[in-house]
């Protein structure tokens, strides 16, 4: 399958940077772009991409207007240079599927992508670290997992909670990229998370990260 992604930023250079990043990739294309936030609620409707790309500060209507508008109907990645947990919190509310710097990898705007094709949330890792970590200020323990996580599976889950992508924990492990990603989804089950973010969420409220 052939992702399609729309692009939306009022930076050319962002444009076409993300451009040839995304069109790169053996599986993605890039079907149309966006320099204000009002046409790219227009082209996303009209072109029905599989996956929007849309900045936080647009003329017309920001990213997470966008993002609002467009629930429902297609998946938005925000992308920002702005490090605000407000805007994250909006973000995911209004239902993005990620969250990430312009500053990224190109690497991890790719996975992204992917991700949120695969219904899977993808936020920054220096983000996700900062936000998760305080969880543990709360004092307030989560529910046991339903069943014990094997010893590699809590390695697994320790890992995700430091924002390590599913090919830097391959990596990382000497394993496959299968292979991280079964491990992934039998960690999701035992602990009740439903994507990556309730994983790290789980990882660092529990203790298992430190």
């Amino acid at each position: 399958m052939t992702i399609r992604v729309l692009i939306a930023d009022d930076q050319e250079d962002v444009r076409g940077g993300f451009g040839m990043i995304l069109g790169a990739q053996p599986d993605m294309t890039v079907v149309g772009s966006a320099a204000d936030g009002i046409q790219s609620v227009e082209l996303a409707r009209h072109l029905r991409p599989d996956v929007v790309l849309a900045d936080v500060r647009m003329p017309g209507l920001g990213g997470l207007e966008v993002t609002r508008l467009l629930s429902g109907q297609t998946r938005v990645v925000v992308v920002t240079t702005i490090d605000l947990d407000e805007y994250v919190h909006t973000a995911l509310r209004n239902g993005a599927c990620g969250f990430l710097l312009k500053r990224s990898s190109p690497t991890l705007l790719v996975e992204a992508v992917r991700a949120a094709v695969a219904g899977d949330t993808m936020i920054s890792p220096q983000i996700t670290v900062r936000l998760l970590s305080r969880l543990r200020e709360r004092d307030v323990p989560p529910p046991p997992p339903g069943e014990p996580l094997t010893e590699r599976e809590m390695e697994i889950a320790r890992l995700v909670a430091h924002g390590r992508t599913n090919a830097q924990i391959a990596a990382e492990l000497f394993i496959g990229v299968g292979t991280v990603k079964t491990h992934v989804t039998n960690v999701q089950r035992k602990v009740g998370a439903s994507n990556r973010v309730g994983i790290a969420a789980w990882a660092w409220s529990s203790g298992a990260v430190r």
